[in-house]
Parts: C-alpha cells; sequence; structure tokens
C-alpha cells in the first residue's frame, strides 16, 4: 500500500477497498466513498488490516449488534484488548449505548455509501495461543445498499469490493420472524449468500474457504436458538443451510441478543393509529461476542 503518482506528479494514495487513486487529502475515496482515513491508519501501521463485513438485511439489527460488539472490545471483554484506530471508529459504538440507554433504537443507517459509519480497531486476545494484534476494519452497511447490490449487481462496487476483501465475515439473520414460520429471512440470506458464491466464481467442486459466521439474531423470541443454532437453521431456515452445507467450507451458526425486552408505542391523528415503534425497555446481551471469536480464530 505505497502511495502512487499522477503524471503531473501530484502524490496519491490508493483506496484500501477499492484500489482507486486519490488524492492525499480526500476524505473520502472518489470512486466508493470509503473513508480515506483507513488509508493513512494503515500506511502508519505499515500493514493491511483485515476486513470483518457485517451483513443482513433491514432491520435486522446490524448497528445495533456492531455496536454493542465494539463496546465489549473496547471494555476488555472475553479476554479482549481493542484500541480505535481514529475517534471516527468510536461514532457508531457511541451512537447505539447512547440510544440503547435512551430506550429508543438507533436511526436506520443511511444508503449512501459515504454516510455508512466505519470502524477500524486493532484487536487481540490478552491470553491463548492467538495473542497477536489484528487490525480490523468493520463497516455498518446498510441493509436496503445491500439488497440493491443483490438485486442489480455492481449498484454499490464498494459493497463487491468489501466482501471480496474480507478476511472473514458475519451473516445476521431475523431468528425470531423465522421462528414464526416467515420465510423473508430465510431468501434474503439465500440471496446473499448465493451473491457471496458467485462474486468468487469457484468451480463447483470446490467449496468458498472464507469463514462466515450465521448469527440468529433477536434469538431472546426463541429460547431454542441459543440451545442448538444449528439445529435451528437447519429447521427453520433449510433454504440456507442447503446453500451452506454444498458451497462453504467454514460455517458456524451462533444465537445472540441485545434487548432484553420491547414495548411498543402507538399513535397517530385523529384517533386513528397511523404508526407502531418499539421501544427497547432494556439491554441484555448474549451471544455477541462468540461469532466475532470464531471469525478471529478462523481467519
Amino acid at each position: 500500500m505505497k502511495p502512487v503518482f499522477s503524471t503531473n506528479q501530484q502524490p496519491q494514495v490508493r483506496c484500501l477497498i477499492c484500489d482507486s487513486a486519490n488524492s492525499q487529502d480526500a476524505v473520502v475515496c472518489g470512486e466508493c466513498s470509503a473513508p480515506m482515513a483507513l488509508v493513512h491508519d494503515a500506511l502508519a501501521q505499515g500493514r493491511v488490516p483485515q476486513i470483518v463485513s457485517v451483513i443482513g438485511e433491514s432491520n435486522v439489527g446490524k448497528s445495533v449488534y456492531l455496536g454493542f460488539l465494539l463496546d465489549m472490545l473496547s471494555r476488555r471483554a472475553h479476554d479482549f484488548e481493542a484500541i480505535p484506530r481514529g475517534a471516527y471508529s468510536i461514532d457508531l459504538q457511541q451512537n447505539v449505548v447512547a440510544s440503547m440507554t435512551s430506550r429508543r433504537f438507533p436511526e436506520k443507517t443511511p444508503m449512501e455509501p459515504d454516510r455508512w459509519n466505519w470502524a477500524c480497531y486493532q484487536a487481540r486476545r490478552s491470553t491463548g495461543r492467538k495473542s497477536r494484534w489484528y487490525d480490523l476494519v468493520m463497516p455498518d452497511l446498510a441493509g436496503e445498499s445491500l439488497a440493491a447490490e443483490i438485486a442489480s449487481p455492481h449498484t454499490f462496487r464498494v459493497i463487491r469490493n468489501l466482501l471480496l476483501k474480507s478476511s472473514g465475515t458475519m451473516l445476521l439473520v431475523d431468528a425470531a420472524l423465522a421462528a414464526d414460520g416467515e420465510s423473508r429471512p430465510d431468501f434474503f440470506a439465500l440471496k446473499m449468500m448465493s451473491y457471496i458464491d458467485s462474486i468468487f466464481q469457484t468451480r463447483r467442486e470446490q467449496k468458498i474457504a472464507i469463514p462466515i459466521a450465521i448469527v440468529l439474531c433477536k434469538s431472546d423470541h426463541c429460547p431454542e436458538c441459543f440451545d442448538n443454532p444449528r439445529r435451528f437453521v437447519q429447521a427453520n431456515l433449510n433454504r440456507l443451510w442447503n446453500l451452506c452445507e454444498s458451497r462453504f467450507a467454514s460455517i458456524e451458526y451462533f444465537a445472540c441478543s441485545a434487548v432484553g425486552s420491547v414495548a411498543y408505542v402507538a399513535g397517530g391523528d385523529g384517533g386513528e393509529v397511523d404508526y407502531v415503534r418499539p421501544v427497547p425497555l432494556h439491554t441484555s446481551l448474549q451471544g455477541i461476542i462468540e461469532p466475532f471469536e470464531w471469525l478471529i480464530d478462523n481467519i
């Protein structure tokens, strides 16, 4: 990751995500809108960071999950030590913790890549056989952007580049909807994994080696997820299960929950109910760090 020079000898640097050349004073990449601070941090450290992508459909809870994961790492949970690389890395963590403390869910992540939150952390486990430092980049992707890219590839080039360069991926799935018999979580996860399968373009007899953690969010609604997440996926997300078994070599299944209980507020004008808004009454973190821990052991 060395600076490059254009024909007029102006120093430029390559984007960490899409490899496009940008001026040294650029704030975001002109091609994919990734923050150029990622590149400057990598140059300062002298090594390329590893990308961990957190993906899933809209409203599955990606921002809440990633925000609490970063907060747990910064609190040295499970013997992990984590250091943010730049103040911008703390924005998502702060927003999620502040929102949930105020009994409200954080705002939806905008579709525009230049408005996503990017977190760059140095992390390591202070005990055990793998105690080396990892430079990690974890962006908060919008579910609508993922859906648009799946439906029409190359709509969001940054998503394709992120997944291709990821050392590990977490796919978040709504376990509560799946337990109620809805097929939407299964179909979205199937599309997402099929998209990943297509961009790696391996031969049919070869399985994709990138480690992928299937994370069952909102598992407090279906406690059987915690008993055996693998069996839950096989029974309630069978389409996803079959594709994972056929095409991916390194897959593990996890259950997690961030909210202890939820109330609902209804309101509107003229005596009619125009909206129903969920209100998180308190947090109860379960299974948040285990998928990350598994990925670190397998990348």
